[in-house]
């Protein structure tokens, strides 16, 4: 489904798409189903240019016609018999027509027409490539109905008949079979030429009525390449039950070679033209005044006729503008040809004979349209005029118009043009608030700048008591004994280390430096006292590893252990201390 939907929005042009999904919402609106039919569905799956679209619905579509008015559409044909209705709607030719049930009582007379599904309106159809139906419904878009594999026979290139009877029914198939394979270059399938034959020998075609022979010749028009098609009609014999007079050799081939590659290069613009009434002018030019009348009495699409008509007037017009004084100025005469209605431009491109005209058209299609490539995009860019401001269009036509004129011949003149359009500049951005997360980053990318702020604080406040604590400590040292030296001199390095906070190792340290409890005396014997060194204090102090280094065979022991003991005889920095030192000493000489 959405592959027929993909295929059909890109082989559509952008206006036939509006048509389709106006037709489409006017449908659901009404509550009817609605189809894309016939010739519309069969070029898009063969890949040849689309003429104009084929609607069917489930339902009346007269009621769609005041609406289709009021959004701009263009009712050129109402049929009640048969409840279709044409319309031209934004250049594009479009039939509504009622999914119906034909039945024919005689060759070439009008069928009894009856409400049906759209199956059966199929069903009534002439060729399988024209049986096949794409869905707009709102339940079933894209949807494909091909009941009589119609695909098929589009990929092996030929024409199937739908019954034994389609030619007989209405002989207008038998100039359209010829038309088809002149168009597309496909042969009829076996039976389906045998048919034809048949129908040829039976001179159905006299059963022809009216009304078909003026759809043809509007359908010859509307030919991509309407000259293969007249020489293919001549052949069969049908180009003189169209028009008695008319022949291949009295078309203006050469006119209609350049009508022809006028509207390609339009195309190539994006200028939308219906060439079928310049192309229907060249095609009766040698035709003679009352053949002209008649042919255009038969057409049944009067708004056709009616633009075939005022070709020529538009054209003079055109001519006189462009030769007025105020079109002597390029943009002036830009703007003329921009805003003339397409089918006049195209046909005064063919038929025109003024120097002036022709060099006008010429410039519009090439040399003046290139300066478009001119405009200086860049520098609007660096002063920030950009399409999203409002005026962007306006400043871009108004340096296109000036380009034209020769006034954006430098750099020095597009800056002065462009001044008066350059925007304030933007105002500066808000400052960021900081919330939830980045409020903790932040603070977490602030912590560390806060601690060096700290550590500087601590290092000036430690500088500024480092005097003092030299001070005190020299102080202490020359007041205490020998022995409390080494103590103090700990207990500074102590104080100075927390000052500094560099690890907790400082805090066990001076643990460590707490008086010991006093040793308990020994119970042994006291033995004779021996008389007291003569040695300083200071000697004594040294002396006190030889103490622990004595120790250690009276309690044998693992060394883990003996450190703890070696720590709880420690001396203390008291006299007391001495005294049980020299004792330890003797003992350990007694021995």
């Amino acid at each position: 489904m959405a592959d027929y939907i993909y295929t059909m929005e890109t082989r559509l042009s952008p206006e036939q798409m509006r048509v389709v999904n106006t037709v489409q919402n006017l449908a659901r609106v009404h509550g009817m189903n609605v189809y894309l039919t016939g010739g519309a569905t069969r070029d898009i799956l063969t890949g040849f240019p689309i003429r104009d679209l084929d609607f069917t619905i489930q339902g009346n579509p007269v009621k769609l016609q005041a609406e289709l008015e009021r959004l701009g559409g263009v009712v050129d044909l109402v049929d009640q018999n048969f409840s279709v209705i044409h319309a031209v709607i934004g250049g594009v030719r479009a039939e509504i027509s009622m999914a119906r049930a034909e039945v024919f009582d005689k060759p070439g007379k009008p069928p009894a027409v009856t409400p049906s599904t759209i199956n059966e309106d199929l069903r009534r159809r002439d060729f399988t490539c024209n049986a096949m139906a794409l869905s707009l419904s709102e339940g079933s878009r894209g949807l494909l109905l091909d009941p009589f594999n119609g695909t098929a026979d589009i990929e092996s290139k030929q024409l199937r008949v739908l019954h034994s009877y389609a030619f007989l029914e209405d002989p207008s198939r038998l100039i359209r079979a010829t038309r088809f394979a002149a168009r597309f270059g496909w042969e009829l399938e076996e039976r389906t030429k045998a048919r034809y034959q048949s129908a040829v020998e039976g001179e159905y075609i006299q059963f022809l009525n009216h009304k078909a022979i003026g759809y043809e010749i509007e359908q010859v028009a509307l030919e991509e390449n309407p000259i293969p098609v007249m020489k293919a009609l001549e052949a069969a014999g049908w180009l003189k039950v169209l028009c008695a007079k008319w022949t291949a050799a009295k078309v203006e081939s050469e006119e209609l070679s350049l009508v022809l590659k006028t509207r390609e290069l339009m195309a190539g613009f994006n200028i939308t033209v219906d060439a079928a009434p310049s192309v229907m002018h060249f095609l009766t030019h040698k035709l003679g005044e009352a053949e002209v009348s008649a042919i255009q009495k038969q057409i049944p699409h009067r708004e056709f006729v009616a633009a075939w008509k005022r070709l020529e007037n538009d054209a003079k017009d055109l001519s006189k503008k462009l030769l007025s004084k105020e079109a002597a100025q390029t943009s002036v005469a830009w703007k003329i040809l921009s805003e003339a209605k397409p089918e006049a431009l195209l046909y005064l491109d063919v038929t025109g004979r003024n120097k002036t005209v022709d060099e006008k058209i010429k410039n519009f299609f090439g040399k003046w349209r290139q300066l478009q490539e001119k405009i200086p995009y860049a520098q609007m860019t660096e002063l920030r005029i950009t399409p999203q401001l409002p005026e962007y269009p306006q400043i871009c036509q108004e340096a296109f118009t000036l380009l034209l004129d020769g006034k954006l011949r430098n750099d020095g003149e597009i800056a002065k043009f462009l001044a008066p359009y350059e925007p304030p500049p933007p105002p500066p951005p808000p400052t960021p608030v900081r919330r939830g997360r980045g409020a903790k980053k932040a603070a977490k990318a602030a912590a560390p700048a806060k601690e060096a702020v700290a550590a500087s604080t601590v290092e000036v406040e430690v500088a500024k008591e480092a005097p003092a604590a030299k001070h005190a400590v020299k102080k202490a040292a020359a007041k205490a004994k020998p022995a409390e030296i080494k103590p103090a001199l700990k207990k500074a390095e102590v104080h100075k280390a927390e000052v500094h906070k560099a690890e907790a190792k400082p805090v066990a340290k001076k643990a460590e430096v707490k008086k010991p409890e006093p040793k308990k005396p020994e119970t042994k014997k006291p033995e004779p006292k021996k008389p007291a060194s003569k040695k300083p204090a200071a000697k004594a102090v040294a002396a006190k590893p030889k103490a622990k280094v004595a120790a250690k065979p009276v309690k044998p022991a693992k060394k883990a252990a003996a450190k703890p003991a070696a720590k709880k005889t420690a001396p203390k920095p008291e006299k007391k201390n001495e005294k049980h030192g020299k004792k330890a000493k003797g003992k350990g000489k007694k021995k």
